[in-house]
């Protein structure tokens, strides 16, 4: 083989290898950017274009901070430091504006271009939009105040009331002494069902959350809930209904959990139900499932909620006023999962929801652990 044929060869060579970086870089679902010694985009992949919302033929030759407009441009500039030979690599969390001037949180991995024979060239960005993390971090700095205002001032009552006992139980009748027993238990009560709904949520994420089964009647759980229930709808105006024509068959199940997914879903629909409206269980099976229905005549819930009604802390337009964490319908569908089956939810604003738990008759040999897949 002649020289010619060497150089043709070689060339040809690079040629491939650059059309296959170039074939990765445009599939990879980051934003990524090449820069010369002068800071002047060279290239602009998909991603990063459907990102910024600039084509790429409207920033190739372009200075980089005028495109990207980041948050450490005028400060302290990634790839300069990398150019300058300071750094590297860099890995960083930074922002970013888009084409439209929306700011958007990014993480950022910066590092040199260097050729064959080790002389920097250019640079190299890849970044990715962190928003939807970023947006959980304010929601859980949200949660923890949250949390520790409830849970303080669930504590200053308690304090409260138990020292009026305590100093002043000559003073006090016995009618005023039931009177303050009775919010004591009450505050105790949501003090307990807010720490245990943290634990078990705590437990699901981590999928720890051990299942244990055992023959259960869900018309006898269903029973005893309606009984508990059926004071606190009176109180409230709401009529609460049972209607179980057909008695279900025995199923493998964790009866307290279940117990707990119920009370979750008919304390959602006391919650937002309108007075003088209608509370209604519905048990059915099929051939394979045993099917119950929360049927509520509330508020209902916006469409654009429903998506998300079972993510841990979502609170929808119509729960901003309410009580709560947005807990409990996280943990009625890792629960539910857990035992094989499925949660659904349908709704209409103004007309109330349905919320449909099913459960496998056969339960299939596992782990017996509720999933963390919430």
């Amino acid at each position: 083989m002649n020289d010619k044929d060497s150089v043709a060869k070689e060339n040809n060579r690079i040629s491939h290898d650059l059309t296959f970086y170039r074939f990765i870089i445009d599939s990879l679902p980051v934003g990524v950017f090449t820069v010369d010694s002068k800071l002047r985009i060279t290239s602009f992949n998909p991603w990063a274009q459907k990102m910024t919302g600039y084509s790429a033929e409207e920033v190739i030759g372009r200075y980089c901070g005028k495109i990207l407009r980041g948050g450490m441009c005028k400060i302290n500039c990634p790839l300069k430091t990398v150019l300058d030979r300071e750094r590297p690599i860099l890995q960083l969390e930074t922002t970013i504006q888009n084409k439209h001037g929306n700011t958007i949180p990014v993480r950022k991995n910066v590092a040199g271009l260097l050729d064959a024979g080790g002389k920097l060239i250019g640079g190299v960005e890849a970044f990715q939009d962190i928003s939807y993390i970023k947006t959980l971090e304010r929601q859980k700095a949200n949660l923890v105040s949250m949390i520790a205002h409830d849970m303080k001032s669930s504590l200053v009552i308690l304090g409260g009331f138990a020292l009026r006992l305590r100093s002043k139980t000559a003073d006090i009748g016995k009618e005023e002494q039931h009177k303050y027993l009775g919010i004591i238990a009450k505050e105790a009560g949501e003090l307990e069902s807010l720490v245990n709904d943290f634990l078990e949520l705590s437990h699901l994420q981590a999928g720890e959350l051990k299942l244990n089964f055992s023959a259960t009647s869900l018309d006898r759980e269903l029973l005893e809930l309606f009984e508990t229930y059926q004071p606190k709808a009176v109180q409230r105006g709401i009529r609460l209904e049972l209607a179980d024509a057909e008695p279900l068959p025995i199923i493998e199940a964790d009866a307290n959990r279940l117990h707990r997914v119920f009370n979750n879903l008919l304390d959602n629909a006391l919650k937002f139900s309108k007075e003088k409206g209608k509370i209604t269980i519905v048990t059915q099976e099929t051939d394979q499932d045993v099917i119950v229905k929360i049927i509520d005549q509330g508020v209902g819930i916006n469409a654009k909620d429903l998506p998300y009604i079972f993510d841990p802390f979502h609170r929808g337009e119509s729960t901003e006023k309410k009580e709560g964490f947005g807990l409990g319908l996280a943990i009625v569908k890792a629960v539910v999962e857990g035992h094989g089956g499925r949660v659904r939810v349908e709704s209409e604003l103004g007309k109330g929801s349905i919320f449909t738990v099913i459960l496998p008759k056969n339960r299939k040999s596992g782990g017996g652990k509720a999933q963390p897949g919430i």
